[in-house]
């Protein structure tokens, strides 16, 4: 397989994995992955009602821009790079989307 469907396939994994855990509402909260295959945007939700409050709730957020994995958004306890890393990803293919661009240099991630 070429670099660009390993990468397509980690991120769908990983979000499966993580899909797998506990919401924070319990029950009555779902995960749910989303794949945009097309545009290579993939994410996981977590999605319900908690009394009369609607939950809506993006948890992560990976793109592939330019063979490179971004990360756009974590709110989990899980290093998402650094299960990345373990699946063959290079660090310099790893773009921490979610941090500042001034800050990505003093990273030890790519930088674009």
């Amino acid at each position: 397989m070429d670099k660009l469907t390993n990468y397509r396939q980690y991120i769908q994994q990983i979000l499966i994995e993580e899909s797998q855990g506990d919401t924070l509402g319990g029950d009555i909260i779902e995960s749910e992955t989303v794949f945009d295959l097309a545009n290579d945007r993939y994410l996981l939700i977590d999605l319900g009602w908690k009394g009369h409050r609607r939950i809506y709730n993006c948890v992560l957020h990976l793109e592939i821009r330019e063979d490179k994995i971004w990360i756009q958004r974590n709110q989990t306890d899980t290093p998402i790079a650094d299960k990345l890393i373990a699946k063959g990803v290079t660090k310099d293919d790893i773009i921490l989307g979610l941090k500042s661009p001034a800050i990505r240099e003093y990273t030890e991630f790519g930088v674009v």
